[in-house]
């Protein structure tokens, strides 16, 4: 009877969805919210783990019209001769294997929905399925989508520290003392964590007073005074000295304000200090202007844009003079520009940031490592991880090598304190170029003491955070946070039942609560398993368990690994060691775009959003074009956000040729 009566209830709730969509035609009132409650949007969309496939969900706070247009576009995996065939019903339902896991259980009325809908969608034709089959395009192409560049950026801890280097030649470092900043999307410069606290206020104000009071101790030995003091040299101070703090001309109100500011004080270099004070705790040098409408200000801003994603600072008397002379309103021109900064040494200095921030060399750090297990590893060796991950993205980047060689390099760059991790004998000179042994299996980044120390955890590998940083920072792929008051900690290792990290793991696997994500992680983290937790090749997992009082000796178990792998959601994509997965990542498509878009969000300092989608695209063209060099890809994402509309022929036919997918 309760079997009688739940199938009675199926097929009234599956007439109730079938009736709905009937009644509304709609995909927004029908099938939508169903996807939306199994969660689909955490994977498929633009930064989703399942962002290769072609499924992406549109903003969450799409209008009704785009999302309506989404559900149509879906029929293109329908198989309209047969809709029972369709992928859209088979991966969901996981008829055929889903790296999602079911998100619908067959003979419910939410595959009843599904269902209807493909129905539906088998049934189009003319010009409406042209324009389902248009929608896909339309995305990619970032079409009618809005820009949401911020107009002010506050200068970030680094950024004020080189400002005031380059404007006062103060070297003292003022920022180091502020509040810390956070990490957002990656990074510590990202616009909406850029909100001023009560105490990043007052640590402004203070470091002003200071810098005003050191820039004049003992006169004017900064040369910051451009002319014999006097009247007249009061307002050419005043116009000179605000143009570099502000990175604009000061407007005729704002410079007579200073100069009355300067005139209460008798004494020249006294009157100079106060308007330096003032100058340095106004939102004009504290926030930098990186875009605006008003033709007057816009090649100021450009100017600034590019210094400070390129130098890191403040633009200096060249780039000023270009934008007073309107050169950087030209393709040309920018060019110009872009290129001369970046063969700058600022420009190595400025990299360096984004390597530090991107691979998150404060993570490594400020952790700790088990010494007994790991007595190799000191604070001089987590400086030494930090520095050859640091010469050897530099190296590739300068020297204009092929930047996918991040992922396959058979060398590392080392010191006498890793030479003992990767079993080598020390070169002659710290951190000289050094290959890697034969049988190691390591290769680039994904081999060297950084990655897998700062993925891993105090005295032990975590094959979760390898996946989890191979995702985020490789891939540019979100994994979505866990569940609330799901318990992280692993089953402990006992000598009755000792384990591998992958058979502990097996709970990952079987809970449906944490399968769903975990294989997107762990599955990536079990092929670099050979790896302890300070970057140290091992072919077993050796237990120690101590016990049986004083002197009496600790037993030991040797484990054999499974290094047996792939990435989910990746075609082809198994492996079994750093160097097989990097060899994976340098020929896939994702990995190589992501490489633009991590650079895009720190000089960007936000996330990509559907407008910037042409902007990256021309951009990941040139950077595959030129075989991957760095320094043209920053080049060409620097001309294509300036100049938008002016493409070249030969870099769209690039992009849309045999370059698009991995080679």
């Amino acid at each position: 009877m309760l079997k009688r009566f739940t199938l009675i209830g199926l097929t009234v709730g599956s007439l109730l969805v079938r009736s709905a969509l009937a009644q509304t035609g709609g995909f927004q009132t029908g099938l939508y919210p169903i996807l939306e409650k199994a969660n689909c949007r955490a994977c498929h969309y633009t930064d989703g783990v399942a962002s290769a496939t072609r499924l992406h969900f549109p903003e969450a706070d799409a209008p009704a019209a785009k999302i309506e247009a989404f559900g149509k576009s879906l029929v293109n995996l329908v198989d309209r001769e047969h809709p029972e065939a369709s992928l859209l019903l088979k991966k969901p339902t996981m008829a055929v294997p889903h790296a999602g896991g079911q998100k619908i259980k067959p003979g419910t009325p939410e595959e009843a929905a599904l269902k209807a809908w493909i129905a539906q969608l088998a049934k189009l034709s003319g010009g409406d399925l042209a324009q389902a089959l248009r929608y896909r395009e339309q995305e990619s192409s970032g079409a009618g989508a809005a820009r949401h560049d911020a107009e002010l950026r506050r200068l970030t801890h680094s950024q004020f520290n080189h400002t005031v280097r380059d404007l006062l030649g103060d070297q003292t470092t003022p920022a180091n003392q502020f509040p810390p900043e956070d990490f957002i999307n990656g990074y510590k410069n990202q616009t909406q964590g850029q909100s001023l606290s009560p105490l990043l206020v007052e640590a402004y104000s203070a470091a002003a007073e200071r810098l005003a009071r050191s820039a004049f101790q003992g006169g004017d030995t900064h040369h910051l005074i451009p002319c014999k003091p006097s009247a007249p040299c009061r307002a050419r101070f005043i116009r000179e000295f605000g143009l570099k703090a502000f990175r604009r001309p000061l407007d005729a109100g704002e410079a007579k304000r200073y100069e009355a500011l300067m005139a209460k004080e008798t004494d020249f270099l006294k009157g100079a200090q106060l308007v330096l004070e003032a100058m340095l705790q106004s939102p004009n040098f504290i926030f930098r202007l990186d875009s605006t409408d008003e033709p007057k200000l816009r090649a100021w801003a450009t100017a600034s844009r590019l210094s400070y994603a390129l130098w890191d600072t403040m633009p200096d008397a060249e780039l000023f003079a270009a934008a007073d002379k309107g050169e950087l309103s030209t393709r040309a021109g920018l060019e110009k520009q872009t290129r001369r900064l970046l063969a700058d040494p600022k420009a190595k200095e400025a990299l360096n940031e984004f390597i530090s921030q991107w691979l998150r060399f404060d993570r490594l750090l400020t952790a700790s490592k088990d010494r007994r297990k790991f007595p190799l590893y000191t604070r001089e060796t987590a400086n030494a991880m930090t520095e050859e991950a640091r010469t050897f993205v530099s190296d590739l980047v300068w020297n204009n090598r092929n930047f996918m060689t991040l992922f396959t390099a058979d060398f590392g760059y080392v010191s006498p304190e890793l030479a003992g991790i990767y079993g080598v004998k020390p070169p002659a000179k710290d951190f000289d170029r050094v290959p890697f042994p034969a049988g190691s299996e390591r290769a680039g980044l994904l081999g060297q003491g950084l990655f897998l120390s700062l993925t891993a955890k105090p005295d032990e590998s975590s094959p979760t955070a390898r996946g989890l940083f191979v995702r985020e920072q490789f891939l540019c792929q979100h994994v979505p946070d866990p569940p609330p008051g799901v318990d992280t900690n692993l089953p402990a290792v006992t000598e009755a039942k000792p384990q591998t990290n992958r058979d502990r793991m097996s709970e990952h696997a079987t809970n449906p609560t944490c399968a769903n994500c975990h294989k997107l992680m762990d599955q990536i983290g079990f092929g670099l398993e050979k790896f302890d937790a300070v970057g140290a090749r091992r072919d077993q997992v050796v237990l120690e368990f101590r016990g049986g009082g004083r002197g009496v000796a600790a037993r030991k178990v040797n484990l054999d690994i499974n290094t047996n792998a792939y990435v989910a959601g990746l075609p082809d994509s198994n492996f079994t060691s750093p160097k097989e997965l990097g060899n994976l990542l340098a020929k896939t498509s994702l990995c190589q775009e992501c490489m633009v878009k991590q650079y895009f969000r720190y000089s960007s300092g936000r996330l990509e959003t559907p407008a910037d989608r042409p902007v990256i695209n021309k951009a990941v063209a040139v950077f595959r074009q030129s075989d991957y060099k760095y320094q043209e890809m920053i080049v060409a994402l620097t001309l294509e956000r300036e100049f938008p509309d002016k493409i070249s022929e030969t870099k769209e036919a690039t992009h849309v040729a045999s370059h698009h997918q991995p080679r």
